[in-house]
């Protein structure tokens, strides 16, 4: 198994604090399954800046202390970036990475209560500099879940997206669960990840979603997820359908 988005880097933002914090998410993440993590922390969200540099040499930090814990669990670099008007310049400047260093897939992280105007704009540029934006949790925006309509149209423009496995098994309410699930169902969203931050209330919850995926939608979507995560780690094109739009039951009585 692989997490593609995890806050383990010690020092860094709101994730594990030091080394002894990362030490005891790598052992948990072992317990689960999961073998490779992509480090991802926050990047140009109004508090904490990680550009590239810095990011991979924590990983390489990160890794060596692991391997003398010998707790074989291998971290890889990554970023997560809050959206912002200045993205493509500052990729070009060496300062934002691609997920695991060696894909074309880049995180951004929109605002949690609304997509911002130039969303639309922002995403076709990436993609002209050959770059697939993947938008983190988009089941956690409260536009999103009100205008489903509009992550239709980025999706079918060429983003990706990546939703939260705690999401999708309900610790973050009914709601947000429920659109989750909308979104898997719409071919709307390629990826499942943690967002883990600590072992306590933001932990992987990987085993547990990936169980659920398999018991509510099969194996085929439980592969596609697993291949996708395996397919950015070396570096490859992930598995896409169609999407479609999330349906929306009509009240009763309203036509």
């Amino acid at each position: 198994m692989i997490d593609i988005h995890c806050h383990i880097l010690p020092g860094l933002d709101d994730g594990a604090a030091d080394f002894t914090e990362s030490l005891l998410m790598a052992q948990k993440a072992r317990e689960e399954g999961i073998k490779k993590i992509i480090a991802t922390p926050h990047h140009q969200n109004g508090k904490y800046n990680n550009f590239k540099e810095d990011i991979i040499q924590k990983v390489q930090e990160l890794n060596d202390y692991l391997t003398a814990e010998q707790v074989n669990v291998e971290i890889l670099p990554g970023q997560e970036t809050r959206i912002y008007g200045d993205m493509v310049e500052d990729y070009d400047r060496d300062e934002i990475l691609t997920l695991a260093n060696i894909s074309s897939y880049v995180f951004v992280e929109l605002p949690s209560g609304h997509v911002p105007r130039y969303t639309e704009q922002l995403l076709f540029d990436l993609q002209m500099k050959g770059l697939t934006p993947v938008i983190v949790h988009p089941e956690r925006n409260s536009e999103l879940i009100e205008q489903p309509d509009k992550l239709y149209k980025l999706v079918k423009n060429g983003a990706a997206t990546q939703i939260t496995a705690a999401s999708f098994v309900g610790y973050f309410g009914k709601k947000i669960q429920k659109f989750t699930a909308d979104l898997i169902e719409a071919n709307l969203t390629h990826f499942i990840a943690s967002d883990a931050h600590n072992t306590t209330n933001r932990t992987f919850k990987m085993e547990e979603a990936y169980e659920n995926i398999k018991k509510d939608y099969g194996t085929d979507f439980l592969f596609m997820f697993m291949d996708n995560a395996e397919a950015i780690v070396e570096g490859k094109d992930i598995f896409r359908e169609i999407p479609e739009r999330v349906k929306r039951k009509k009240l009763f009585g309203l036509f």
